[in-house]
Order: C-alpha cells, then sequence, then structure tokens
C-alpha cells in the first residue's frame, strides 16, 4: 500500500501529534508499505531525506501565523505526487489547515486515492480565526472517506464532529508500552537521588492550556519535601518561570528542557505521581497519560470533556479533577502522595490498561484496518 501523511510538522520536532504519525509512519514501513510524509520545514529551504524508511519531505516554511506554518509550495508538492505517483492513502491530521485547503483544491484532479482524517482537537484559542475556517473544515470533513477520533469523548463533545458521526471510527493514540517499563535502573536511581522525595512529574510542552500555572500554584498547597519536575518546553516557559520565583518555589521546582526521548521513561519510573493539568479543551487526549500509565505510575489529570477521561480513569488508573482549580490539583496529589499503597494500586491497573487499549501495535492494526476497508 502506498500511504502519504500530511502534517505540519515531522521529527525532529517533538510533539504528541508528531510523535504519533512518527509511529504510525515508521509502523506502516515496518509492514512493507511505502510510506512518504509531507511537512514543512523549520527555514526557507526544502529538503528531502529517508528516515527509518520513510521518505519525508519538508517544504520550505514562508512564514509562521497562530501556530500554523504558512508556505505556498505546499499545494504544489501534493499536486505533483497525485499526478505523477498517487497513493492508495491520504491521511491528514486534523487540524492543519493548509494541508487540508491543498487536499481540497487537489479534488480538481480527480484523484482515485482515498482520504482518512485523524480529527485530533477542535480550534479552541483561534476565535477569529476559527470564523474562516470552520466552513473549510465542515467540506474536509465531508470529503474525508473516514474520520478517526481518538476517544468516544470527544467524539461526542466536539460540535464538529457531530454531523459526520456516521463516518467516524474510534481509533486510540497508542505507544510501544515496553520501553517504558523497561526503564534502567541505574538510570532511574541517579534520578531519585538528584530530586527530593516525593516526587511529581510533568511532562509535555510548555502550552498555553497546559494549565502549569495552576500546577504550580498547587504546589503552595502540597507540603514540602514533594518536589515538581517539570519537562518539556515552550511558549509559555517564560512566564512559568517568573511565576514560580514569585511564588518562591524555585527549590522545589524544577524545569528541564532538553530531556531525549531515550531518557524519558526514566523520569516516568522514578517519579512518584504524574500530573497533567491541562485547562482547555486543546488538550483532545494526552499521550503522555499513557507512557506514565506504561510505567505503572497512579495519575492525575483534569475533567475537560475530551480523551483525558477517556485514557485516566477516575478511581481506576488515577484522579480526575476540575480544571483550572489549584486547590483541586493540591488535594489530590497530597491524596495520592499519602496513601502509597492506593498509588501502586493505580499504577498498575493503568499499566494493564496502557497494555491491553493503548498499544502501538493495536493503534496500527486498527488503523490499517480502516485503510484497507475503505479501499475496497
Amino acid at each position: 500500500m502506498k500511504i502519504l501523511h500530511l502534517y505540519k510538522d515531522y521529527y525532529p520536532v517533538i510533539g504528541g501529534i508528531e510523535n504519533h504519525v512518527r509511529l504510525l509512519a515508521e509502523g506502516q514501513v515496518a509492514s512493507g508499505h511505502e510510506v512518504e510524509v509531507l511537512a514543512t520545514n523549520s527555514n526557507f529551504k526544502s529538503q528531502q531525506q529517508v528516515l527509518e524508511g520513510v521518505k519525508v519531505t519538508k517544504i520550505g516554511r514562508w512564514a509562521h501565523l497562530a501556530s500554523t506554518p504558512l508556505t505556498p509550495l505546499y499545494p504544489l508538492h501534493l499536486y505533483q505526487r497525485l499526478l505523477t505517483a498517487p497513493p492508495d492513502i491520504i491521511h491528514l491530521q486534523m487540524p492543519y489547515p493548509l494541508s487540508e485547503i491543498s487536499w481540497l483544491s487537489a479534488s480538481i484532479l480527480k484523484s482515485k486515492t482515498r482520504c482518512v482524517i485523524t480529527y485530533q482537537s477542535d480550534v479552541v484559542k483561534q476565535k477569529n480565526i476559527l470564523r474562516l475556517y470552520a466552513p473549510i473544515m465542515r467540506r474536509v470533513l465531508k470529503s474525508a472517506d473516514v474520520i478517526i477520533t481518538t476517544s468516544p469523548n470527544y467524539l461526542q463533545t466536539s460540535a464538529y464532529l457531530k454531523p459526520f458521526e456516521p463516518k467516524c471510527r474510534v481509533v486510540p493514540l497508542g505507544i510501544y508500552n515496553e520501553s517504558y517499563q523497561h526503564a534502567d535502573p541505574a538510570h532511574v536511581a541517579q534520578i531519585k537521588a538528584r530530586y527530593p522525595a516525593p516526587l511529581i512529574l510533568f511532562v509535555g510542552r510548555l502550552r498555553y492550556y497546559k494549565g502549569l500555572n495552576y500546577l504550580l500554584q498547587s504546589m503552595l498547597e502540597v507540603p514540602s519535601p514533594a518536589h515538581l519536575l517539570i519537562i518539556g518546553q515552550g511558549g509559555v516557559e517564560d512566564a512559568l518561570h517568573t511565576q514560580y520565583r514569585d511564588l518562591g518555589l524555585s527549590s522545589r521546582v524544577t524545569f528541564l528542557s532538553d530531556v531525549s526521548d531515550a531518557d524519558l521513561p526514566a523520569y516516568y519510573n522514578a517519579c512518584d505521581i504524574f500530573v497533567l493539568p491541562s485547562a482547555e479543551r486543546s488538550e483532545a487526549f494526552g499521550l503522555v497519560l499513557i507512557e506514565a500509565m506504561a510505567a505503572g505510575k497512579a495519575i492525575i489529570s483534569t475533567e475537560l470533556g475530551t480523551g483525558t477521561s477517556y485514557v485516566n480513569q477516575n478511581g481506576i488508573t488515577g484522579l480526575v479533577v476540575p480544571p483550572a482549580d489549584a486547590t483541586a490539583l493540591a488535594k489530590a496529589c497530597n491524596y495520592l502522595l499519602t496513601n502509597p499503597i492506593l498509588s501502586q494500586k493505580l499504577g498498575a491497573q493503568g499499566r494493564e490498561r496502557a497494555r491491553v487499549e493503548f498499544s502501538a501495535e493495536m493503534m496500527l492494526k486498527r488503523i490499517m484496518a480502516i485503510y484497507e476497508d475503505v479501499l475496497k
């Protein structure tokens, strides 16, 4: 099968969707399929390379607007492929307006290529842009052969998905659980020695919707010597640094921005609990929750009406608290930290849920079955 993935970024850019596309593309190559990813580059130059068997075309980026890389060459590259060597499947990660507009405009070519869309998230923050984008989004969703949503929760709560529910299929995101279950014990011990126990961990991009300002505030209600470790980088990093200094938390909070994917499992295994304090629906799934579950850790997340509460089941794999509530986060942290037997039980149940429901192997199997179905 010939598969073309469309998104704005690809490895070595790190992020939830970027990691998902990489896992998907490399897994499909390993199964014998011909796979290309069309993305944008970080500069004006276009380049082609092969990464782990995946042909990656990165198109020169001309501008960047509202988290969206812009280049007029994106549709031209798509047209070229549809005309010269059309793929069997085009798989879009939505939202990324440029790839979606490119696909819509390519309809004049009357290609027999089938279109699968993974609907990752509603557009939440960019309200003005949404007024222009919403009609395009609906046309793109209408054009798809199948729409994949990553949780039943998101399908039921997204006003944009509901009209297209008959063509939607739920396929949760997945990871290779084993890599998080078997961290290097020596590295885990080093991390535990470096940071005071008990250790609370956050991993992710430092973006507005992650709710880290509430997590920092909550540390005022979590007794010392509990320590918060924040791994990641992003646009609100400077504001968070200012906040934790103003709160007098410099000795109880550590920021790390340069942890490699290979080292992450050791940090998950070293922590006592994992917290994803997201405050907006932009947090559509929370892949890091699965990573922490695979490491056997009790987790705390927030009720957003999205996939986070599908991944983390309250009282079964962790605790779910209201969003944008520092006191609720603090109470949940204190409850788990003072009940280690319960935390271990939740962590064990989370590890099993991650193995059964959220493995990369299961995700790949489900998506390939969708491809085969639309090609019949």
